[in-house]
């Protein structure tokens, strides 16, 4: 298996894409219409950047894998690569790849000392398991094209004391903006995210079911994400704003309400119900159902005699 192509630097991806050198060493924003890479090389399988990518792409004719994902790029237009992870585009040799749009890049160098080197972190949108490009509304598109127009003015200009800061500035403002139509996103696609809530609601069922809790244990976010194939904090924030309720939390109402089928219709004792469902220590078992229910198992069930 061929070894991604590294790109360590911004001089390096100009390079590669036989593009004029950049006029900053740790940011470059870039058409895609001048994108062309040179051809005297066979073109690699895939590619390792060593910093950020925002692209906003347009008229997008190939597809392109992040990790081990197909990234949707149907109707989406914004898409967010973070460093060291890898891309690659699947074309169809008797064709080119027909693009345009922006592509921002910016070294991780680039935001030392600044808020920002540490806030970026907190972007799910750069992760692996968010494989859906941002979807956009022409208003959207128009605002997120505006800043990176401004921040194209600035790397144009000479570089001063200042240039970082303006850049940065108007980085954080595309984010922040990014943030909130991905917020618009999970609500306004709802088929697709309705289909992530049915497969929870039967990956839990059939978890449940099984009857093998003792050995297995109560299932992790992290079990749960990886089955979903999404990013445990992807996943979060999707469930909080569809039902207000984090992973855990859903995962727990859903062991909650298997409690209260056990204790309604069965004799088993608190003890052996605890432990049926994964309790090491059944005291765990009883102050969770009553944080949840404001009840003990006890007099949950006396409310049915």
């Amino acid at each position: 298996m061929a070894l991604p192509h590294q790109i360590k630097s911004i001089g390096e991806y100009h390079s590669f894409m036989d593009l004029p050198q950049p006029k900053h060493p740790l940011v470059s924003v870039v058409k895609f219409e001048d994108i062309k890479p040179k051809r005297s090389v066979e073109r690699p399988k895939s590619i390792l950047n060593g910093f950020y990518s925002i692209a906003v792409k347009k008229t997008f004719n190939a597809k392109m894998k992040y990790g081990q994902q197909s990234y949707d790029f149907t109707e989406g237009i914004l898409a967010f690569i973070a460093p060291n992870q890898i891309i690659s585009i699947v074309i169809d040799e008797s064709q080119s790849i027909e693009h345009s749009g922006w592509l921002l890049i910016f070294h991780p160098d680039f935001l030392w000392n600044t808020p920002l080197a540490k806030k970026i972190k907190q972007y799910d949108f750069f992760g692996y398991d968010l494989n859906e490009a941002l979807h956009l509304s022409e208003k959207e598109e128009a605002i997120l094209t505006a800043i990176i127009q401004n921040i194209n003015q600035e790397y144009n200009s000479a570089i001063d004391k200042f240039s970082q800061d303006v850049i940065i500035a108007q980085l954080e403002l595309l984010l922040t903006y990014s943030e909130r139509f991905y917020q618009r996103q999970f609500i306004t696609r709802k088929i697709t995210n309705h289909t992530i809530l049915d497969k929870l609601e039967n990956l839990l069922t059939v978890y449940f079911n099984q009857n093998n809790l003792p050995e297995k244990g109560l299932p992790t976010v992290q079990y749960i994400s990886a089955e979903l194939n999404i990013s445990p904090n992807y996943l979060s924030r999707l469930l909080k704003t569809l039902t207000g309720r984090s992973t855990q939390q859903f995962i727990q109402d859903k062991l909650i309400d298997l409690a209260k089928e056990k204790l309604s219709t069965t004799d088993l004792s608190v003890n052996e119900i605890a432990y049926e469902m994964g309790f090491e220590h059944p005291q765990s078992f009883s102050k969770m159902f009553k944080t949840k229910t404001n009840l003990t198992p006890i007099q949950f069930r006396n409310s049915f005699n």
